[in-house]
């Protein structure tokens, strides 16, 4: 979709530039100028040749501002594995700290060496200060390596709090939407047991955006619980969250089924549409409302067309 402007919209997939700075055009290829105030296109060392250094892994330090907290044992050891095999193919991105270096991306690399008993790998040098090491670090986990939910939200608001930011700021630094920011920064809210099943895969995003909607932590604390051992789908929690909200009488305790025809009409206007739809219902079947979900201006265009509407410029 074009805004306003008549710009193209930008969207994710500038992390590999905004690590080691523009990437030298193909022959006879010509190159975008950086945008300004485009605080990713850092510009490129004069000598990239130069840069280029085999270190020892006992001058390398963890990076400070590291957003991944956890690794995953079984993951670590595919890499490791690699590495054994074909050593460091990918170098690491280094700035100098004192007499040895900070990892600015690449610490799993840098574990898995050390498992494989290497004693050197390849390394970028790069010059960085702490802001932009912060914001790399963000932006090689976010674009290069999965976070688990909780640790995503966390280096996003400490982006945030770092350099002073709206969420809209951020989004446009990151290459990302608002929303997602927003969205996973709530996570923060939720109590600490639900944390703990996000870090540790036992719940994921769609469960916890659901169960956010819940009005009190009691409430939210005893529906991961059931999601947990029930091990209930991520729709089977949406729903049962409607059915808490939009129940009559004790509205906060009491979660509803919802009736087998209404789940059957819901997935097949969802297959129709290609998006999430919910029907709400009342007096008895005999009234209720319709809630067709849209992700992205793009995707309320694709709706609208698809219901034979014309796309509406604002929404």
């Amino acid at each position: 979709m074009v805004d306003k402007a008549g710009q193209q919209r930008r969207h994710l997939g500038r992390g590999l530039e905004a690590l080691v700075g523009p990437i030298t055009k193909l022959a006879g290829q010509k190159t975008q100028p950086p945008e300004a105030g485009d605080s990713h296109n850092f510009p490129p060392d004069k000598d990239l040749q130069s840069s280029m250094r085999q270190i020892s892994l006992n001058s390398v330090k963890p990076n400070p501002y590291q957003a991944r907290q956890s690794y995953k044992d079984e993951d670590l050891a595919d890499l490791t594995d690699s590495v054994r095999t074909s050593g460091v193919i990918q170098p690491i991105l280094v700035r100098e700290a004192g007499t040895g270096y900070e990892v600015i991306a690449g610490q799993r690399r840098v574990m898995a060496a050390k498992l494989a008993g290497l004693d050197e790998v390849p390394a970028l040098v790069r010059g960085a200060d702490d802001a932009e090491m912060l914001e790399l670090a963000l932006v090689e986990n976010i674009h290069r390596t999965d976070l688990n939910p909780i640790e995503r939200a966390a280096a996003y608001k400490n982006f945030l709090n770092s350099f002073s930011l709206t969420q809209t700021e951020a989004a446009v630094r990151l290459g990302e939407d608002r929303s997602v920011i927003a969205n996973y920064i709530r996570l923060l809210d939720l109590p600490d047991q639900i944390k703990r099943m996000l870090t540790d895969g036992s719940l994921n995003m769609g469960h916890a955006r659901a169960i956010l909607a819940l009005p009190t932590d009691d409430l939210r604390s005893k529906l991961a619980n059931r999601a947990l051992a029930g091990r209930l789908s991520v729709r089977e929690v949406e729903r049962l969250v409607r059915r808490a909200i939009a129940g009559s009488g004790d509205a906060k305790t009491r979660i509803v089924e919802t009736p087998p025809h209404i789940i059957d009409l819901e997935k097949r206007l969802a297959d129709l549409l290609g998006t999430k739809v919910t029907i709400n219902t009342r007096k008895r079947g005999r009234r209720g409302r319709i809630i067709i979900d849209f992700y992205s201006l793009d995707e309320f265009d694709r709706l609208a067309e698809k219901m034979g509407l014309s796309p509406v410029e604002n929404v």
